[in-house]
């Protein structure tokens, strides 16, 4: 597995400001409630993806990721800019499959989530991507450049 480049998480902490979290639960104990909400009150404009759900914490639920790109493009003119994943490892080539379709320039696997080849395919079609790693604790690390967590 490669290492994450340094540079590239500051890209896309920089660049992304419509957020698909795909796996955002209502479950205020999981880590997707807790780092949708932190990106949310850090200025990123989130789009939770739960099929289960219509609402997490007063956010609109969507059911996939084309639903979420069609809410980010209406809300704010924008498609998603990073597509921010809680799922399960065998769920990343379907959800690589959608991001390349969709155009999604970035794609952010959280801790343990790791699919070598689907993010190769991913890579290869050129989207940008981060594994086995956590935006919450890469954006909290950086307060000089984000400013202080809230």
């Amino acid at each position: 597995m490669q290492t994450n480049d340094t540079a590239l998480i500051d890209e896309i902490l920089g660049n992304a400001r419509n957020i698909a979290v795909l796996g955002m639960s209502d479950k205020t104990w999981r880590a997707s409630h807790n780092v949708g909400l932190y990106l949310a009150r850090n200025g990123y404009r989130i789009f939770p993806v739960n099929p289960a759900l219509l609402e997490v914490a007063g956010m609109q639920c969507y059911r996939d990721l084309d639903a979420a790109q069609l809410g980010a493009r209406e809300k704010t003119g924008q498609g998603i800019d990073l597509a921010d994943v809680f799922r399960a490892s065998e769920h990343v080539p379907a959800i690589v499959d959608d991001v390349i379709r969709l155009g999604i320039p970035y794609l952010w696997l959280q801790d343990e989530v790791v699919h070598d080849e689907a993010v190769a395919r991913a890579r290869a079609a050129g989207v940008k991507c981060i594994q086995n790693d956590c935006i919450f604790r890469e954006h909290a690390a950086r307060p000089e450049r984000y400013g202080k967590p809230r």
